[in-house]
C-alpha cells in the first residue's frame, strides 16, 4: 500500500491496546468482538489520492484586466473622455442585490419578486435539497444497522407421521437389535420469539467516508448550481427590463416620427392644392408616413415578448401582468470589476467546477477501498419461548456473535479498469474546471470591452443623430422655398429616423452588456457563501420537507 493514497497515517492494531474496563462487563463470547470493534474504530484509514485545489488552477491570473478601461487617461477626444469607466477602488466587489446599481426601483421590486416566485430556482432548490439527504443517507452507513421481526407460530404435525428414535438393545442370540417407534402425529405447538438483530461494517479503508465527502462536495455542487441558477434568472430579468424600456424608447421615436411625417403630408397636400407643388411629392409624404407608421406597430411584438417573459420570471401568469409604458435610456452605472484574481471565488460556476473535481477524487478513493477485504460484524439475540407466558423469563434468553471477513480474489481486471474509470473522470473535470476559468475571464474581458466601445460609439452616434437632424431641417427650407424636390426631404427624414434608431439600439444593447458584465463577474456572489459540510450535513428544517400543495 503507497503511502499517497492515504488520506490519513495508518496506525497499526498493536498501538492501540483494548479498554478491559469495557468489555469486562460483557459476556466472554462478546469480549473478543467487543476489543476488535474498538480496535478497528482506532485503526481505520481512508486510501485514495490526496486532494489539492491549487494544483488544479488554469493560470496565473493577471494583475488586471487588459479591456477594462483606464481610471483617468487624458485625451483630446471628446468621445473618449465620455468612455465608460469601471467603478473606484478597483479591488472593488458587488455585494447582495448587484441589481441596486442600476438605480431602478422598478427593476428593484421586480428582482425582489424574482427570489421568491421563481419557479426554475425552486427547481434547483429542491435539487440541492435532495443532494443534501444523500449525504444523510452516506452517513448513516457508519453505524451498526438494528432491526427485530417479533414472531409468532402455531403448528400442528400431519398424523400420518412417525419418528423413530433408534435401537434400545438385543435379543436372543440372534444379534437382532430391538427398535422403538414413537408416533407424534397431529401435535400441535407454538413458538413466539422476539429477536434483535445487530449488523455493522466497520470502515476499514475510508469506502464510506470518502462516500460521503463525495456526496458532500456533490451537495456544495448543487448548492453552487443553484446560485448560478439565481444569478442567470436575476441578469435575465434585468436584461429584459431594459430591453423592453428602450423598446419603450424606440416606440417614441417612432411615434414622434409619425407626428413630424403627419406635418410634412399636410404641408404637401396645402402645396399642392395651392398649385405649387405636384402630386407625385403628396404620395413620396404619405408613403414615408405609412411606413413609419407600420414600423412604429411592429415595435409592438418584442415589447409584448419581452413583458410575457418578465411575467414568467417572476412566478406571475402573464395574462395578469403588465408593466407601465415608460421610455427610458440611460448609460450604465460604473461597475466596481474587482481584481482578476478575485474571479475564481466570485464566480459560482466555477465553484461548481472545483466541487466537481474533489467529488471526482473522493471516488477514486472509493474505488482503491475495493482492493482491501471487508468485515462484517453481527450479532444476533432475544427471546423465544413455546409458550407467550414466559417469553420474558430470563431462561427465554438466547443469542450468538461472530465476524465474517470477504475478499475478491480474483476479478479479471474489474476493480483496476473501475479506478481507471475514476482517474480519467477526475482528469475530464481538470479539463472542464479549467476551461470554465478561461470561459469565465474571456466573458469578462469580452463585456468589458463591449461597454466601454459602445460608449464611445454612442457619442460619435449622438453627433450623427445632431447633424441629420441639421440636414434635414436644412432640406426641409429649401424645399418649401421650392429649390429642391420633396424626394430630398423624404431622404433626409429617412437619414435621421434610422440615426435615432441607431441611438437608442446601441443604448439598449450597452445596458444589456452591463448586466452581462455583472453576471459573468459572478454578481454579489462569493465562494465563502458556499455552505460548509457540517452546515448541509444539517437536519433541514420542518418547512424545507414539507410536501409543496
Amino acid at each position: 500500500m503507497r503511502n499517497n493514497l492515504f488520506y490519513g497515517p495508518y496506525t497499526p492494531m498493536s498501538n492501540h491496546p483494548p479498554t478491559h474496563s469495557l468489555s469486562s462487563k460483557l459476556p466472554g463470547a462478546a469480549r473478543p468482538l467487543s476489543l476488535l470493534c474498538l480496535s478497528l474504530l482506532a485503526t481505520g484509514c481512508m486510501v485514495g489520492p490526496k486532494y489539492h485545489t491549487a494544483s488544479t488552477a488554469a493560470a496565473t491570473a493577471p494583475p488586471a484586466y487588459k479591456e477594462a478601461p483606464a481610471p483617468s487617461a487624458p485625451t483630446a477626444d471628446p468621445a473618449a473622455a465620455k468612455e465608460w469607466k469601471v467603478a473606484q477602488p478597483q479591488d472593488a466587489m458587488l455585494r447582495g442585490k448587484w441589481w441596486e446599481v442600476f438605480g431602478d426601483p422598478e427593476l428593484n421590486g421586480l428582482e425582489d419578486k424574482l427570489e421568491i416566485d421563481n419557479q426554475n430556482i425552486k427547481l434547483y432548490f429542491e435539487n440541492f435539497m435532495a443532494a443534501r439527504a444523500i449525504v444523510r443517507e452516506a452517513r448513516s452507513s457508519l453505524y451498526p444497522t438494528l432491526g427485530t421481526a417479533p414472531a409468532y407460530t402455531r403448528t400442528r404435525s400431519s398424523s400420518n407421521l412417525s419418528n423413530t428414535s433408534g435401537t434400545t438393545g438385543t435379543t436372543g442370540t440372534t444379534g437382532t437389535g430391538t427398535t422403538t417407534t414413537t408416533t407424534t402425529s397431529g401435535k400441535q405447538s407454538s413458538l413466539t420469539t422476539l429477536p434483535l438483530d445487530l449488523t455493522w461494517e466497520p470502515d476499514l479503508w475510508g469506502k464510506i467516508r470518502n462516500t460521503i465527502r463525495s456526496d458532500q462536495y456533490s451537495a456544495q455542487l448543487s448548492a453552487a448550481d443553484l446560485e448560478n441558477e439565481r444569478l442567470t434568472e436575476q441578469a435575465s430579468l434585468a436584461e429584459y427590463f431594459f430591453e423592453l424600456r428602450g423598446q419603450d424608447a424606440l416606440q417614441k421615436v417612432l411615434d414622434d416620427t409619425v407626428a413630424a411625417d403627419q406635418k410634412s403630408l399636410d404641408l404637401t397636400k396645402s402645396l399642392y392644392e395651392t398649385g405649387v407643388d405636384n402630386q407625385i411629392s403628396v404620395v413620396e409624404a404619405q408613403n414615408t408616413l405609412q411606413n413609419a407608421q407600420a414600423s412604429a406597430t411592429n415595435l409592438g411584438l418584442a415589447r409584448a415578448q419581452y413583458e410575457h417573459a418578465i411575467a414568467v420570471l417572476i412566478g406571475t401568469n402573464p395574462s395578469t401582468f403588465s408593466l407601465p409604458v415608460r421610455p427610458s435610456t440611460v448609460a450604465p452605472p460604473p461597475i466596481p470589476v474587482g481584481l482578476p484574481s478575485m474571479l475564481l471565488e466570485r464566480r459560482p460556476d466555477i465553484a461548481a467546477a472545483e466541487r466537481t473535481m474533489a467529488s471526482a477524487n473522493a471516488q477514486i478513493g472509493i474505488a482503491y477501498a475495493a482492493y482491501y477485504p471487508d468485515l462484517t460484524l453481527s450479532a444476533t439475540g432475544g427471546l423465544e419461548s413455546s409458550s407467550f407466558k414466559h417469553l420474558l423469563d430470563w431462561s427465554s434468553r438466547y443469542w450468538s456473535v461472530g465476524p465474517s471477513v470477504s475478499e475478491t480474489i480474483f476479478d479479471g481486471g474489474l476493480r483496476r479498469a473501475t479506478v481507471n474509470q475514476y482517474i480519467a473522470t477526475y482528469n475530464a473535470d481538470v479539463a472542464s474546471y479549467r476551461q470554465t476559468v478561461l470561459t469565465a475571464f474571456q466573458q469578462v474581458e469580452d463585456y468589458l470591452s463591449d461597454v466601454r466601445i459602445l460608449s464611445r460609439q454612442i457619442e460619435q452616434q449622438r453627433a450623427a443623430e445632431q447633424s441629420a437632424e441639421q440636414y434635414l431641417s436644412l432640406e426641409t427650407g429649401r424645399y418649401e422655398t421650392g429649390i429642391d424636390p420633396y424626394v430630398d426631404v423624404v431622404l433626409a427624414q429617412t437619414t435621421l429616423l434610422t440615426d435615432q434608431q441607431t441611438v437608442v439600439s446601441l443604448q439598449i444593447q450597452q445596458m444589456v452588456d452591463a448586466v452581462q458584465l455583472v453576471q459573468a463577474l459572478g454578481g454579489g456572489w462569493d465562494r465563502s457563501q458556499l455552505p460548509t459540510p457540517a452546515q448541509i450535513t444539517q437536519k433541514p428544517t420542518a418547512a424545507e420537507t414539507t410536501i409543496q400543495q
